[in-house]
């Protein structure tokens, strides 16, 4: 089983246009198609987070054949949310993709991530049932695999990481409130609770958080 990390280049000329303004820089810094469903056989629905113009996205949306429905909702910061009804068959570059990719021997895991008129990606599965997938994609999709990795690492769940000791630690930490703000437990609670002295609590803390840090870095640096 692998972990597998893609890009997708939509071809913007055979996008449509709400598809094309989530891969404008211009008009939207990041967006992430958060999760989708497929429970009837002929529409799709799907939720993005659009960091940047989320109004163009939905008017755009509105304005395209085979949306049956758009919603919004607003936060306090700059992510707005938005829940789209479509007809497969009627919009293909989702029509298609969803043939391809729904099938046995691959998960497409949440979220999809656009940023700079590329699509990130990551997908668990076998290497050869995918290359067949993207075989069938439409024209207007080029997809580039980026790495191939075996399933689980590091990447895909940074506690593979952490020694046995060091993943004691933060779980005793977490659960006795370390994390908190303001902090519940001290570092010599924490070292209490697993038995051993505070300077040595200390070490496996700050281990296992430079561990999980440069993880999550990497991670982000890696959809870029």
């Amino acid at each position: 089983m692998k972990h597998i990390r893609i890009t997708v280049r939509p071809n913007p000329e055979h996008a449509p246009e709400f598809l094309a303004h989530l891969l404008n820089p211009s008009a939207v810094s990041e967006a992430r198609a958060i999760d989708w469903n497929r429970g009837d056989s002929e529409l799709s629905t799907h939720l993005y987070g659009i960091d940047g113009d989320a109004a163009t996205f939905v008017r755009l949306a509105r304005e395209t054949s085979g949306i049956e429905s758009v919603s919004r909702s607003d936060t306090d910061g700059s992510v707005s949310y938005a829940l789209i009804e479509l007809r497969d068959a009627e919009v293909p570059i989702f029509g298609g993709s969803a043939r391809a990719i729904d099938r046995t021997g691959l998960v497409v895991r949440r979220p999809l991530v656009y940023r700079d008129g590329r699509i990130h990606g990551h997908i668990v599965g076998d290497p050869e049932t995918l290359q067949a997938t993207l075989d069938q994609l439409p024209d207007s999709i080029t997809v580039d695999i980026d790495a191939i990795q075996q399933y689980p690492s590091a990447e895909v769940n940074p506690v593979q990481s952490l020694s046995e000791r060091q993943r004691e630690a933060v779980e005793t930490a977490l659960d006795m409130g370390y994390y908190e703000t303001p902090r519940e437990a001290t570092q010599d609670a924490v070292a209490a609770e697993l038995g051993c002295a505070a300077n040595t609590a200390s070490e496996h803390l700050r281990k296992a958080e430079a561990k999980l840090v440069r993880a999550g870095v990497d991670v982000f640096n890696s959809s870029l």
